[in-house]
């Protein structure tokens, strides 16, 4: 009976993350797929970590970027490099898109959900395959959708308003790149987990293509900067 109950309480469950990423903000564009993350990881509410790759090329025809908690992101990493490897060990001219990808991300996620032992992630997943564009994303617990453009974490409240009033079909990839760097300066300045170190990455026909990390122009002189909680109920 003592084995059974110390069985039982050796289970474990992830109850919170640890080491965590922001923002995740996408969109399609003329050509294929622009993404943007940051490159911070925080331990709670400290800025640990300024050098984590989320955003990572998948396959022939896949971009994956990841919010939420780093260690369960390699996991996926660790899934999606099995199910890679078993699909080329087919040899039979084909490979997987972006929308099988989505489909087996949105399998795992819920998956794991029901085990009550969530992946700690919202991911975003984009490519090209054929000429056709495909963007999506799933969170932790296995919702999921495609749109023209999507976001995790805060920039689901921040960014995707500039996204709908901006976005349009024939976006050049300048433009997509200008309409990403305002949706990150946003984020950058009312995120308090977000840094100004930012990597924007791209998937065409051709594959995908990372860009080195940068730092976005910022202006921090608004009045409302200086004294931000200036008339609130309860401050100094």
């Amino acid at each position: 009976m003592a084995s059974n109950l110390d069985s039982v309480s050796d289970t474990q469950r992830t109850l919170y993350p640890y080491v965590t990423g922001t923002s995740v903000v996408a969109l399609k564009y003329k050509n294929g797929i622009l993404m943007a993350a940051d490159m911070g990881g925080s331990y709670g509410s400290t800025l640990r970590y300024k050098s984590i790759d989320r955003l990572k090329p998948i396959g022939k025809h896949s971009l994956l970027g990841a919010s939420g908690e780093i260690s369960d992101f390699q996991e996926i990493l660790r899934y999606l490099d099995e199910l890679i490897l078993y699909d080329n060990m087919w040899d039979d001219g084909n490979s997987l898109g972006p929308k099988e990808m989505h489909n087996y991300l949105t399998r795992v996620m819920y998956n794991r959900r029901n085990k009550f032992n969530p992946l700690w992630n919202a991911l975003v997943l984009g490519g090209v395959k054929n000429g056709q564009k495909y963007l999506g994303m799933v969170n932790m617990i296995g919702i999921n959708f495609e749109d023209n453009h999507v976001a995790t974490g805060l920039g689901n409240h921040l960014a995707r308003p500039i996204l709908r009033d901006e976005w349009h079909e024939n976006l050049t990839f300048e433009e997509g790149v200008k309409l990403l760097e305002k949706c990150m300066r946003v984020l950058l300045y009312r995120d308090r987990s977000a840094i100004n170190k930012i990597q924007i990455s791209k998937i065409t026909e051709e594959g995908a293509t990372l860009f080195p990390p940068f730092s976005l122009k910022t202006y921090w002189e608004f009045s409302a900067f200086k004294n931000p909680t200036v008339g609130a109920e309860g401050s100094w």
